[in-house]
């Protein structure tokens, strides 16, 4: 082509194939660079800055500091006793919770798995703020027992956080599980019963081992979920300190001046998370777990005695795990006398959320509708890219993607900050790094739930379109995208729900104009105004009941993907 030859669209068509510049290695192009900006570029200035001294210099001073000082690696101990506690805690009550409601005909399952949904889906620290109002100094339960003389552990510090966690997150080992369990192909366990070994024995010795995978990865949740977690620490923790709080302190403490410290405590969350990690995926790799599902196991008919009673159980648990958001919900609508609730009910705190917050409102909801747009979009392309165009490339980018699942909020809130607080990309204070921070924490739900069901649909289709003459980009927009819909659409509700109840990267991020009804929640409960922080959790609790209900109404009642 001569020099004054016009490019016509042609002539471009023919570049592009000569050097295989096709759309879906435009949209893999496109990925690398969004994620070199948002996400390696932020973690490595944090990473940087983590050795950098007041003075500029590279130093090991505050990782020296760290391992010194016992205010710090006490912190480090703190975190991973709760963390460890409750993720112990909540297999054990998450694995006989999800048996007796797979392998039993207990009475209204469908019931117990929403409610179960609902305790994982509140709310931001809703769970520490209510057992505050039960079991608190001055709590009704706390109250009610006192009159019979007698005296409650402490709601504060260790053991109230180490509650909090266990209720919060056993749903994630009940669904897990749930759904492993319903897997299993039940020759396995018939073969042993035909042996002779008693029904307990088969339980520890083949049906747990089996789903040994499916365990360790809820467990690896619980972990990361309880590592992660900011609010509830916060608020109930009374001078027990963990990483996450200490990462949030150290930064506040530190506006306009030297970061270092808060970030050298962030990378240092992110290597014991990735230890976490590398371990559980060393316990996995070690042994085969493949099976053939050609005979799931059958639903037990009991009694009317046992059957009664292990729905009891299940019902006593849901009940329990749900109750904070019920007395957040009544709480919501008690009359307020400054910070003391009186006797009544009234409307009073809706309408100063109303008139004072509605900022904070707006904002949840306007961020969370533009990031979840950007999520499906991307989860869409970048789930396609990763499951029909497999390469080293694709598989950099899953990781890639993947990474921010061990990193907390907080943590993230840090690198964003550092990386983009001047000139030539300054975010800092702005709309657009709440939904860059979104986007990068939410968008492994639904590049997940879109894989999963893009695995299930025949590439012969998409083939069969193209031989027709429709081009790759077409074919995937009317054909593929359809029919990926359903696994999309559950991503997208899960990460809707748990974007407009983040707390813990929005309170590093946030300014007076960008403020979101978690981090309104949160000011309203450090400032003693229990009325209105219950009434903002009350829209929270009521937006998640909304979803759900959308959800299985679209859905046919099919469960929510983790």
């Amino acid at each position: 082509m001569s020099v004054n030859q016009p490019v016509t669209a042609n002539s471009w068509q023919r570049f592009c194939r000569g050097r295989k510049l096709d759309f879906w290695t435009v949209v893999i192009g496109i990925a690398f660079v969004t994620l070199a900006l948002f996400l390696v570029f932020p973690f490595s200035s944090t990473v940087l800055r983590s050795f950098m001294t007041e003075s500029g210099k590279l130093s090991f001073e505050h990782y020296i500091d760290f391992f010194r000082l016992p205010y710090y690696y006490r912190t480090l101990f703190n975190s991973l006793s709760v963390c460890v506690t409750a993720t112990i805690l909540a297999s054990l009550v998450g694995l006989p919770l999800a048996y007796i409601t797979a392998r039993f005909n207990v009475w209204g399952k469908k019931l117990i798995n929403l409610l179960i949904i609902m305790s994982l889906l509140s709310p931001p620290f809703i769970g520490a703020y209510s057992w505050i109002l039960l079991l608190g100094r001055s709590g009704l339960i706390t109250k009610w027992v006192q009159t019979f003389g007698i005296e409650l552990p402490s709601i504060y510090g260790w053991l109230g956080i180490v509650l909090v966690f266990t209720l919060k997150f056993t749903p994630f080992v009940y669904l897990y599980v749930s759904g492993a369990l319903g897997s299993i192909d039940r020759s396995l366990e018939e073969a042993a019963a035909n042996l002779g070994m008693p029904s307990w024995k088969r339980l520890l010795t083949i049906t747990f081992p089996l789903i040994l995978p499916t365990i360790l990865s809820a467990a690896l949740m619980v972990f990361m979920s309880s590592l992660a977690d900011f609010g509830t620490p916060m608020l109930i923790g009374e001078g027990f300190k963990v990483l996450p709080v200490l990462v949030y302190e150290e930064y506040m403490s530190e506006i306009g001046g030297n970061a270092a410290v808060a970030s050298t405590l962030s990378v240092l969350i992110i290597l014991c998370a990735t230890a976490v990690l590398l371990l559980q995926k060393w316990v996995v790799g070690r042994k085969n777990y493949t099976m053939s599902a050609l005979r799931p196991p059958e639903v037990k008919a009991l009694s009317a005695g046992p059957r009664l009673l292990l729905t009891a159980c299940c019902f006593a648990f849901s009940l329990v795990a749900v109750l904070p958001q019920i007395v957040v919900v009544v709480t919501s609508f008690l009359k307020t006398n400054g910070p003391i609730f009186v006797p009544g009910f009234s409307l009073e705190s809706y309408t100063t959320i109303m008139y004072k917050l509605s900022r904070n409102i707006a904002n949840t909801y306007a961020y969370a509708t533009i990031a979840i747009i950007i999520m499906v979009l991307g989860g869409l392309l970048l789930a396609y890219v990763i499951v029909r165009r497999k390469s080293k490339a694709t598989n950099l980018l899953d990781i890639l993607i993947m990474f921010p699942y061990v990193v907390p909020g907080a943590v993230l809130g840090i690198t964003l900050l550092v990386a983009f607080n001047k000139p030539p990309l300054l975010l800092s204070g702005t709309w657009m790094i709440m939904v860059v921070a979104y986007v990068i924490r939410k968008l492994p739900y639904t590049i997940r739930s879109s894989a999963a069901i893009l695995y299930q649909i025949d590439p012969s289709i998409e083939e069969a379109s193209i031989n027709l003459g429709v081009s790759p980009m077409k074919t995937f927009f009317k054909t593929t995208a359809r029919l990926m819909a359903p696994g999309v659409f559950s991503g997208a509700i899960l990460s809707w729900v748990t974007t407009i109840n983040e707390l813990s990267s929005s309170v590093m991020l946030y300014t007076g104009r960008t403020a979101t009804i978690s981090v309104a929640i949160y000011t309203e409960v450090v400032r003693n105004s229990f009325g209105t922080a219950a009434a903002l959790a009350s829209i929270l609790t009521f937006t998640t009941i909304i979803s759900l209900l959308i959800f299985y109404r679209f859905s046919g009642g099919k469960e929510i993907s983790l």
